[in-house]
């Protein structure tokens, strides 16, 4: 017999900023409008910490999932393109490498790309493995073109992200919200109140007005106000596989071309970064405090910012790691309330989004079924684990012994589950890769070897190939890609023709 639905007619979010606006934004597009009322809280005293963010690809999958142009969002968030990361000195001083997005390679014959590439190296043909990836070259010449634009070409497989302003973000999507139908109330929460059976029943705001709700999502930053203090989840602490634990961070104006790349440097005690926006350029340092003071930090991303500063630098405390439980009854954590990984490979809005997205897949009844609850903490908590494990290789294999912070990172306790994936790598080649992951074998195998970590042998079914016939296709493959990006348009060349006058970093319009 179907039991019968009691639906959810009023859902509550607390708190407002990137993590709120997506989950209002989600829930209106998704949601039949009148069928449940979904009523935002926030206030104005508390900023969002963005001074430039930096997203990955699935971010644009977001944006056009919601209906949203393009162009539009782009435009409206002073955005730029982003075709990956450069990572300097991470593996050594005075080296770099490139984690690209999209195709890296095509298959040769029903052959694995990359173990024909292996096979190559250890026959003498000396080509570097980003040479295969169309944003690895597109990025190494400033080039920007949409793959869109040029399907069934040599960069037809890139893929592409934006860099953004994360206020300009938050400020469109609330705009995109309230005219769904989505309401937002100004003020502070001071108590939580809950029914018997431990379920969130309403929050107080400092004026004394109740808002009731059948649903609550927090996204209520760090304080996590309703998961944490209301709900009592306790909070699974990574500072043992990632001590980074503050960041510094600063805007500045622009300074010669906006690079379609993140880039991000390893510094003594930590790593920094530089964003580039239409608008000017973030830049941030992150650290550890058992390595390095707030005052020697603050120095180092001062003495490294390339343009005059638009604002003072701020700090920003966090702790690396993960809710026990990111569902309980009534109340869903989001953002930072959830957890936290830094920021090294720009996963923080693809997480938000990750987990709105689970949740409109497990959307429940007033009832919120237990087996809902549980499997969508096992998936939430497969996709932090997952991004952990990625970030912590890029510190614990750096030969950098130069600094107290890098010789810990080389001798540190690794997850079991990234230990695995190392020694299946070392010896084969071979990546344990499940169809829901966000790093693809591209990821994996770039961040691998750009910090050195080349596998023993490759796949010996490759030897049934004809090596002439991988040598050919190898070169003209990459000379292929490297052809096509020289005709493209420069980075700023593509932004000034489809976006014309934007805006410099006071704010009035100019050229370009």
């Amino acid at each position: 017999m179907t039991a019968s639905i009691n639906p959810l007619k009023k859902i509550v979010i607390l708190g407002g900023g990137t993590s709120g606006w997506i989950a209002a934004s989600m829930l209106a597009a998704h949601l039949k409008l009148g069928s449940c009322e979904i009523e935002l809280v926030e206030s104005d005293d508390i900023g969002s910490i963005g001074v430039g963010e930096s997203t990955i690809p699935p971010v644009v999958r977001l944006v056009t999932s919601l209906g949203i142009d393009e162009e539009e969002f782009i435009r409206e968030t002073q955005a730029c393109y982003k075709l990956g990361i450069k990572f300097v000195d991470w593996r050594a001083k005075n080296q770099s490498y490139f984690h690209p997005y999209g195709a890296l390679g095509k298959r040769i014959g029903s052959q694995d790309f990359y173990q024909c590439w292996l096979k190559a190296t250890k026959e003498g043909d000396a080509y570097d493995l980003q040479d295969f990836s169309p944003c690895a070259v597109m990025a190494a010449q400033e080039k920007f073109f949409l793959p869109s634009q040029a399907m069934n070409t040599p960069i037809g497989g890139a893929g592409y992200a934006v860099h953004l302003d994360a206020k300009l973000v938050a400020a469109f999507l609330r705009r995109y919200a309230e005219a769904r139908g989505v309401v937002r109330s100004e003020g502070n929460c001071v108590n939580v109140l809950r029914k018997e059976n431990g379920f969130i029943d309403a929050i107080e705001l400092a004026g004394g007005r109740k808002i009731h709700g059948d649903f609550f999502i927090d996204c209520s930053g760090f304080k996590a106000l309703l998961i944490e203090k209301a709900m009592e989840v306790a909070f699974e602490d990574w500072s043992h596989y990632l001590p980074c634990d503050r960041a510094y961070v600063v805007k500045t104006e622009k300074a010669g071309s906006r690079m379609p790349y993140t880039t991000a440097t390893a510094r003594k005690s930590g790593w920094g970064w530089r964003i580039p926006l239409r608008n000017g350029t973030g830049h941030g340092y992150v650290y550890s405090s058992r390595f390095c003071t707030d005052a020697e930090a603050k120095t180092i991303l001062l003495k490294n910012l390339d343009a005059p500063r638009i604002n003072d630098p701020r700090v920003i405390s966090f702790n690396t790691g993960r809710r026990k439980e990111f569902w309980k009854d009534n109340c869903l954590a989001l953002g930072l309330s959830g957890g936290f990984i830094e920021p090294l490979e720009s996963t923080a809005i693809h997480l938000i989004a990750r987990g709105m997205d689970f949740f409109l897949r497990f959307f429940p009844d007033a009832e919120c079924e237990r087996s809902l609850q549980r499997e969508y903490n096992r998936r939430m908590a497969a996709d932090y684990e997952e991004v952990r494990d990625f970030i912590v290789l890029h510190y614990c294999a750096t030969e950098r012994e130069d600094s107290d912070f890098w010789r810990w990172c080389k001798t540190m306790e690794l997850p079991s589950s990234l230990q695995e994936r190392i020694e299946l790598f070392r010896g084969h080649g071979i990546l344990r890769e499940d169809n829901d992951e966000l790093f693809r074998a591209a990821s994996w195998q770039s961040v691998f070897e750009g910090m050195g970590i080349r596998p023993q042998k490759y796949n010996p079914r490759i030897d049934n190939l004809d090596y002439q016939q991988i040598s050919e296709t190898l070169k003209l493959a990459r000379s292929a890609i490297f052809n096509m990006v020289k005709s493209l348009p420069s980075h700023d060349e593509y932004l000034a023709e489809h976006y014309g006058l934007e805006l410099d970093s006071q704010g009035r319009k100019s050229g370009n």
